[in-house]
């Protein structure tokens, strides 16, 4: 991947999540409530299955993987070393000042990051500055277009899951009228009706929709680092000088 962020993210992700654990569960306790109460696997397997299966059926395939690899990011973002990599393509500018376009050649064959290699190859191959902008936006168009459809994979989560968890407590309290007869099952049965409805909307609240906005800012910032890639390689194409590069590219991160 395009190479730091800070942890500060990641710490976020998991900070906000515990918080709203502790927030739900600890709450129930205040209320004299049994945590066990809120454990219910029938529940779980009806809200859980049902929400996969409805987003399946609207998910082409590949968007579908796409976002089972991004969920990752939640926790542990993709690393953007902007300021870094702004002062590798100043070193580039002065390279090419040096050397002229074919000086970056051998570094283009060792550039880690597959997008800024595209962009260095158009370079070398002494390609127009417009045409390598038109190459280059499809790419980061593309890939940003991909990359929002398998975040909102979470959104539609998060849409169907209450609605799943409201069919579960509905089944539920289908249970309790065939068994009114016997009241020593009413309790039980109520409990694990509405434990659908906590997990239904919890989930949507806490975990998908949360999710798929993380996932959409991230995406939004890997756009920008491959814009100012972008921009950069257009001015050494211009032959710009490289401190107004430079002075260019610090607008990305400042």
């Amino acid at each position: 991947g395009p190479g730091g962020r800070s942890l500060i993210m990641d710490m976020l992700s998991m900070v906000g999540i515990m918080l709203a654990l502790v927030a739900i569960v600890g709450g129930n306790i205040l209320e004299g409530g049994h945590t066990s109460s809120l454990v219910q696997l029938t529940a779980f397997v009806i809200v859980a299955g049902g929400t996969l299966g409805a987003v399946m059926v609207q998910t082409p395939i590949r968007t579908f993987v796409r976002a089972t690899g991004m969920a990752s990011w939640v926790f542990v973002p993709v690393k953007l070393q902007l300021e870094d990599t702004a002062e590798k393509i100043v070193n580039w500018s002065n390279i090419a000042r040096r050397e002229g376009l074919l000086g970056l050649e051998s570094i283009a064959e060792e550039e880690q990051d597959p997008f800024a290699r595209k962009g260095l190859q158009l370079l070398v191959d002494g390609s127009e500055p417009e045409v390598i902008r038109a190459i280059l936006e499809v790419e980061i168009d593309n890939r940003e277009y991909q990359d929002i459809q398998a975040a909102k994979v979470f959104d539609g989560m998060g849409g169907y899951s209450p609605t799943i968890g409201i069919i579960g407590a509905v089944m539920g309290l289908i249970h309790v009228m065939n068994n009114l007869a016997d009241p020593s099952k009413l309790g039980s049965g109520i409990a694990t009706a509405f434990v659908a409805t906590i997990y239904g909307v919890g989930f949507a609240n806490l975990l998908f929709l949360p999710m798929a906005n993380k996932l959409k800012s991230q995406v939004h910032t890997q756009t920008r680092f491959r814009e100012m890639v972008v921009e950069g390689v257009i001015s050494i194409a211009e032959g710009e000088n490289p401190r107004n590069i430079e002075t260019r590219l610090q607008g990305y991160y400042q």
